[in-house]
């Protein structure tokens, strides 16, 4: 079996491409950050087109009790912020790049990024445990 393409592995795989190709926009709006007429790109947010809900049963909340509330876990991709910078926001020369923004979105992918090689090493480490395999 290819565990590097299967299930969390696969999914965790893609996560680390798009983090790295996300890092490397990003440093190019830094490196651009006094071109005239730049506009900052970035990518669209990360989606795993499904496959992980399908691949991990839902869970249902159970109200147990009078006071506990029910309720629904909102995806993450609605909580991210899309927005295109104004020309209120550009610089004289029509360059775009906010660096402190710039700045905090790569603090973000550093985040993401040592989450994502954290869940793969866990994840790694169950399958040598299942396997019986002894550090």
């Amino acid at each position: 079996m290819d565990w590097s393409s299967a299930a969390p592995f696969g999914i965790l795989k893609q996560r680390l491409d798009w983090l790295d190709q996300r890092q490397q926009v990003l440093a190019r709006n830094i490196a651009n950050a006094d071109t005239p007429g730049y506009v900052p790109a970035d990518l669209k947010p990360f989606a795993t087109g499904g496959g992980l809900a399908r691949q991990i049963p839902a869970v249902q909340l159970a109200a147990t009790a009078p006071g506990h509330l029910g309720g629904t876990i909102a995806p993450a991709q609605a909580w991210a912020e899309q927005r295109t910078p104004d020309a209120a926001e550009a610089t004289p020369n029509g360059n775009a790049v906010d660096l402190e923004e710039q700045m905090a979105k790569l603090g973000e992918v550093g985040a993401a990024h040592k989450l994502a090689t954290q869940l793969y090493r866990k994840y790694t480490g169950m399958v040598r445990t299942a396997a019986g395999a002894r550090d």
